[in-house]
């Protein structure tokens, strides 16, 4: 299946809550026959979260990187009406429509610094698609990567793209450096940041990021507080990836610095 053939399913049976995660994410079962970990457009950040779940996830599948698979999701009315705890029944209420899921990875553990090694290409890859996109959640506090059959996976891109979140003044970061890299649970290993860099620059062309922004919902690009049009947002995501990728080198140097000082 290409990576950027993103499937729909509905939501037949709400499972359990996670309620580890700030947002409140959920395991359900959709109508194609498997379990996802459901994140709800009504949570914390809203839509625009969801927006960074699936740029992010798709741009770590596009590096060879183990992402679990994304799928839009339609959740029914009812579930809200069903549910007795008052806290997800608002979540439910609010969320009704398209929502994100996570193919939900059974038996998968968190990622542990202190008994797993990763691979330094990898380790480089995910270090400089987190400085790129601006992923301020991959921390040992918080690593968002899991082990399964015995491979690193990745999750949770939710917490970047934050300049999404000031519309008004969006471009204000786009030439900035990412000094929370310094905090990245894999920046020990990445070693091999150079070579990582030249894939990104060859893998996230402007065509391919085209088509990922292409199957960005419009409905999700939509907000009464925000006076840009869905196309004019989907040009904002692609200028700030463009730019920040033709500055690639820059982020490059800013992570291997900071390596240096660590090591």
């Amino acid at each position: 299946m290409n990576s950027l053939d993103i499937r729909t399913a509905h939501v037949i049976r709400y499972v359990t809550p996670l309620r580890e995660g700030g947002s409140m994410p959920a395991i359900i079962d959709a109508d194609d026959g498997f379990p996802y970990v459901l994140k709800f457009r009504g949570a914390g950040q809203g839509k625009k979260a969801l927006i960074a779940e699936l740029i992010g996830g798709e741009m770590a599948r596009r590096l060879g990187l183990n992402m679990p698979e994304q799928v839009f999701l339609h959740l029914d009315e009812s579930f809200s009406k069903t549910e007795p705890d008052e806290e997800i029944q608002d979540l439910l209420k609010f969320s009704v429509g398209l929502n994100l899921g996570l193919h939900f990875l059974s038996g998968a553990l968190t990622y542990d610094p202190h008994i797993t090694k990763v691979d330094p290409l990898i380790a480089s890859k995910v270090v400089l698609l987190d400085s790129l996109i601006t992923n301020i959640d991959r921390t040992p506090r918080n690593p968002n990567l899991l082990l399964w059959n015995r491979k690193l996976w990745l999750i949770d891109h939710g917490a970047s793209l934050y300049f999404q979140h000031n519309w008004a003044n969006w471009r204000t970061s786009i030439d900035k450096t990412f000094p929370a890299i310094k905090d990245h649970i894999l920046l020990p290993q990445a070693s091999s940041l150079e070579a990582a860099k030249e894939t990104l620059r060859v893998q996230l062309d402007e065509l391919w990021l085209k088509e990922l922004l292409g199957r960005v919902p419009d409905e999700w690009l939509m907000e009464e507080t925000d006076s840009l049009s869905p196309t004019e947002k989907r040009h904002a995501y692609l200028e700030f990836l463009l730019t920040r990728l033709s500055n690639i080198h820059v982020l490059t140097k800013e992570a291997n610095d900071v390596r240096a000082t660590r090591i």
